[in-house]
Order: structure tokens, then C-alpha cells, then sequence
């Protein structure tokens, strides 16, 4: 191999649209297609697969859909390959299952058209399987730092291959300085993560005209309106805003809540949504739309005053600059990354966790205050994903000339150039 020669990836995680399910990691595929168009690369999305889940579809219709084993998305080449994975069981398995369940096609993958660098993203399971895979296929491996450390803190298991896989990473990304923080506290070389955050696509995010934004999805012209944006998961707090409405509703009698999202892996809670809304009689004031496609989903954000995430945990959450890019304040919560998206008054407000007078106070404050909506934008411009990818590129391209020098990478950190 040549070093003039621009390493290819692998990326490997399982969060990645398909097929079956259109809106799953979103987040992943705005980043990586990106780096596509300076690296080649591949995309490895394993899903998981039990014998006997057909017979779970029985009782819950929408568990594991099963996506096209091959599927080109605009030129990028993806796969679903299987692994073996027990609901809700023995989940210390699942890095080691996820890594034999993909070993044929990754060696298939090395010989044509051939790989430099597997590109994990999050940490378990996939940046554990890419540990063992790497070591077995002789390449370097990355792992981009998604979600929080802090739960898998008291399985000794899972931490023990969780620390392995960091520590023998050629490089930790991570989309957040709070995720840094965490791989440093768990023994982590603070020179050894690097923190890329997410951007935002500046031509599919940005304002449309409110009046007929409000129209495209039913609501009053003159109404006040909370919106978000979300999988349907207790996490992402959406019953904590609606927990809120009715006092909401005292200052602001013409006050709207849309929520833009459907199921996802984490789970599906609308059932306990909707008893919500109609337990406090809201069923005509918070509109569940379901999910909405990436292409729509600027006039969800267009027709609102505030955008609001009330969330328990995030860590670089793109729904925050994509509200931004279209000219809208947020309101959220003191958790993980959030305040380094929302950085600043000027761009919206955060509130403790779980402090919910907190919480309704600054969505008063936020209905009520005169926003400079240029200022919002620009923000949302000074992250857009061109500041972002030359980053990636460059670790990446560093990575491999590495490798070159020095052979396959065993432990990544070891020979790092500090």
C-alpha cells in the first residue's frame, strides 16, 4: 500500500438508516457521508437476529425490522449482515456475537475492495466488536464516542471491554467534551480522545415562512407553539413538557405542542403518551406527528416559537443546531453535551434536569421573550458540518500513514505520535 494512496473505511455501527427503518441513526449517516466524499469507504450495520423472533412480531409488530442484507444509498455501499442477540439477555455477549456474526463479510470486505481503517461508532457494542475484529483482520481501529459511559459503570463485564477498546483504539473520537470528560475519568490518555462534534446540513436546515409551515401541519396561524423533535423514549422527556402544559396554558390559553418522532431502538412509549394527553385533556393541543422524514422535518421546526428536549441524557444532539439553522430558541436540560450545543442566551436556555418549575419558568420566559433570530442562525452556521469533516479527514489520513510506518496497529495508543 501506498501512503499516497487515501485510507478506505469500514464504518461499523449498528445505528444506520435502511429500508425498514428510514430514520435510524440519522445522525451517523449525516456525519459519514460526508467523509464520503473525501475517503472511500463502506458502511457494516449489523442487526441483531434470535431464532425465535418472528414469534415476538406476534405481541410487538415492530420489533427488530429486518432491513436488505446489501443496500446502495447514494452511492455508499451498505450491509446488514446478522448476529446472534437475546432479548434483553446475557447482553455482555453481544460485542462478541456482533463481531463473529460480521467476521465473513469484513474478510470479504479486506480482499475486495480492501479497508485501512474500521470506523466504529459507539462504544459498546460496536466499537467492542471492532476491537476483535481488528485484531483479527491485522487493521487499525477508531471508535466515535456516542452515548453516555456512565451506564454501563456498574457491569464489571461490560467496563472491562469497554476500557480494553478504548485503550487499544488508534484514536477515540467523541461529539461531545462531556463524552471526553467520561473516557478520561474511566483511565483514559486525555491526549489519546479527540472531540469532533456533529454539524448541520445548511441546505436541508433553515427557515421556512411559520404561517404556512403551521398550515402544511394543521395548526393555528396565530397560536403559540412548543415543538421537538425525537424518538418516542421515556429519555428524551417529551411527557415532562406535557406534564407541563396545563400550567403552560394558564399564561398562554392558545399554547401547541408538536412532537416529531416515532419508535426507535431504545424503545416506544406513544401508548404511555397519548394516555398522558388524555388523561390531562390535551388531545387537541399535542399533536404526536409520527415520524417525519428528514427532508420535512424544517417546517416542524419552522412552525414553532421554541424548541424544547427535556431530555436525560444526550450527547451531541443534532436536533439542536437544526433547530437553530432554522431560526428557533431551545429549552433543555443541564445533561451530557447540551450546554455545549446551547452555549449561549442568545441561542436558548438550559435548566437542571428533573427541575421542572425550572424547566416551566424558562419555556415562559422563552414564549415570551423577543428573540434575535439572526443570531440563532449564525450559530447554527459556525457548526456546520464543513468545519467538522477536514477534522475527521485528518485523523483519519494520520491513522493510516501510521499503519504504514509501523505495521497493523495492535494497541493504537501505544504508538501514537503525542
Amino acid at each position: 500500500m501506498s501512503p499516497d494512496r487515501r485510507p478506505r473505511l469500514v464504518v461499523y455501527t449498528h445505528l444506520y438508516p435502511n429500508a425498514a427503518q428510514p430514520n435510524h441513526g440519522l445522525f451517523v449517516r449525516e456525519r459519514m457521508r460526508r467523509v464520503a466524499s473525501e475517503l472511500d469507504l463502506v458502511v457494516v450495520a449489523p442487526v441483531p437476529w434470535f431464532p425465535f423472533q418472528g414469534l415476538l412480531r406476534r405481541f410487538r409488530p415492530h420489533f427488530r425490522p429486518t432491513p436488505p442484507y446489501h443496500e446502495d444509498q447514494d452511492g455508499i455501499q451498505v450491509y446488514h449482515p446478522r448476529y446472534f442477540c437475546i432479548p434483553g439477555l446475557l447482553k455482555w455477549t453481544d460485542a462478541l456475537f456482533e463481531a463473529l456474526g460480521t467476521l465473513p463479510l469484513m474478510r470479504r470486505l479486506l480482499r475486495a475492495p480492501g479497508f485501512d481503517i474500521i470506523d466504529a461508532h459507539f462504544v459498546y457494542p460496536d466499537g467492542t466488536a471492532a476491537r476483535l475484529l481488528a485484531r483479527w483482520l491485522k487493521r487499525p481501529y477508531t471508535i466515535t464516542l456516542r452515548g453516555s459511559l456512565t451506564r454501563f459503570q456498574d457491569s464489571y463485564l461490560h467496563r472491562r471491554q469497554i476500557a480494553r477498546a478504548m485503550s487499544e483504539a488508534a484514536r477515540v473520537f467523541s461529539v461531545a467534551d462531556s463524552l471526553r470528560q467520561d473516557a478520561i475519568d474511566w483511565g483514559q490518555d486525555p491526549a489519546h480522545v479527540q472531540v469532533v462534534g456533529n454539524g448541520v446540513d445548511l441546505e436541508r436546515f433553515y427557515p421556512e415562512d411559520r404561517v404556512e409551515s403551521r398550515r402544511r401541519l394543521g395548526l393555528p396561524e396565530e397560536a403559540h407553539v412548543l415543538v421537538s423533535v425525537g424518538g418516542l423514549t421515556g429519555r428524551k422527556g417529551f411527557h415532562r413538557v406535557i406534564e407541563l402544559m396545563p400550567q403552560l396554558m394558564q399564561t398562554h390559553p392558545d399554547l401547541h405542542f408538536v412532537i416529531a418522532g416515532g419508535a426507535s431502538p431504545e424503545g416506544n412509549n406513544e401508548a404511555a403518551l397519548r394516555a398522558q394527553i388524555q388523561g390531562l385533556g390535551l388531545e387537541d393541543r399535542v399533536h404526536l406527528l409520527g415520524p417525519v422524514a428528514p427532508d420535512e422535518l424544517r417546517y416542524v421546526y419552522s412552525s414553532g416559537d421554541v424548541f424544547v428536549l427535556a431530555t436525560a441524557f444526550e450527547g451531541w444532539a443534532n436536533v439542536f443546531l437544526e433547530a437553530s439553522a432554522c431560526g428557533i430558541p431551545i429549552v433543555t436540560t443541564r445533561v451530557g453535551g447540551n450546554a455545549e450545543v446551547v452555549n449561549s442566551d442568545r441561542v436558548g436556555l438550559v435548566v437542571p434536569f428533573g427541575d421542572a418549575p425550572a424547566l416551566r419558568d424558562a419555556l415562559h420566559g422563552a414564549l415570551d421573550r423577543a428573540w434575535n433570530r439572526d443570531a440563532i442562525i449564525a450559530h447554527a452556521r459556525a457548526n456546520a458540518w464543513s468545519v467538522r469533516i477536514p477534522q475527521l479527514v485528518e485523523a483519519f489520513e494520520a491513522i493510516h500513514v501510521r499503519n504504514l510506518v509501523h505495521g497493523p496497529v495492535e494497541a493504537g495508543r501505544s504508538r501514537e505520535v503525542r
